[in-house]
């Protein structure tokens, strides 16, 4: 009797049933305590940029300013083929053909001067009269200094073509008369000793002046300086004349222009320090023609001066 009455059941609304009630199961689905859809990172906020002015002072404040355009990226970094500037003397065939060209018109200087030198030694009669008319050599030596100082000084002169070769042409025949009359009036086996000389010499010149890495076209101011030497040395010679003065100063004489040479060489050749610019090949044929003129004219001067006649 007592465990069939403790066995009845306890009514809802009994306070106690909360404590002994049995424990039910949970649904089978619970909402998560967090949002289930995609993270959402909050947005940066833009910082609005605004212009400073600068701290101009007063009577600049009022001032406008134009904003330069920016400038072409190919403009201010060009490419690498653009920065690579090669001058048009550095260039093989430009060189040769340079060279061959100043050359060509010394050789053809050289064969008109010596022909009318070989004309006024060897025939009698074109010596006779060469001498008797000294105003033609005077005439000469001033068409040659007034047309020479002009291709030497104008550029513009010495380059424009055909008024250039003209002009090359007079200094050529103006000093060929020149030489013929000094060489009429010296022995004829002088005069071809002189020839053979200078021929050797100018060869042997240039051809070392080629192959040496010695660079002469630096030594224009110690040239300059023997120049000047040499023409006070002649200046005293005339109030002291004798032959033994006359040969030291033809010595002295072809020394310097066979230095003259070797610069003026490799002045044409341009493998050193200085060089002619291609657009000179008349200035530069005139240079070493005169060049070898004069080494012609200090060798017969040594030989008249050694010779009993």
């Amino acid at each position: 009797m007592t465990d069939i009455e403790s066995q009845k059941p306890v009514p809802e609304n009994d306070p106690s049933h909360a404590e002994t009630a049995p424990m039910y199961d949970p649904p089978p689905y619970m909402p998560p305590p967090y949002p289930t859809g995609p993270d959402v990172y909050p947005q940066p906020i833009p910082v609005a940029v605004s212009f400073i002015p600068p701290n101009l002072p007063p009577e600049e404040i009022d001032m406008s300013k134009t904003e330069e355009p920016n400038p072409d990226p190919a403009a201010v970094f060009p490419a690498e083929e653009s920065q690579v500037f090669v001058s048009s003397f550095e260039d093989r065939t430009v060189r040769k053909a340079f060279i061959r060209k100043v050359f060509s018109v010394v050789t053809i200087q050289l064969l008109v001067t010596f022909t009318v030198v070989c004309v006024f030694t060897f025939s009698n009669t074109v010596k006779a009269a060469v001498q008797r008319n000294i105003w033609m050599y005077l005439s000469s030596y001033i068409i040659f200094v007034v047309v020479g100082t002009c291709l030497s000084v104008f550029s513009k002169f010495s380059r424009t073509h055909p008024w250039n070769l003209l002009g090359l042409s007079v200094v050529t025949l103006s000093l060929s008369y020149m030489v013929g009359t000094v060489a009429s009036y010296h022995n004829t086996t002088a005069v071809i000793i002189a020839l053979g000389s200078t021929l050797v010499i100018s060869f042997s010149i240039i051809i070392f002046s080629a192959q040496t890495r010695l660079d002469f076209t630096v030594c224009n101011g110690i040239l300059l300086i023997l120049s000047i030497d040499l023409l006070m040395f002649g200046f005293f010679s005339i109030f002291f004349y004798s032959n033994v003065l006359q040969i030291l100063y033809g010595c002295l004489g072809a020394l310097l222009y066979a230095l003259f040479l070797a610069v003026d060489c490799q002045l044409v050749m341009g493998r050193q320090k200085y060089s002619l610019d291609p657009e000179e090949y008349v200035y530069g044929a005139l240079i070493i023609y005169l060049d070898i003129i004069m080494i012609f004219l200090y060798i017969l001067m040594i030989l008249s001066g050694s010779s009993k006649n």
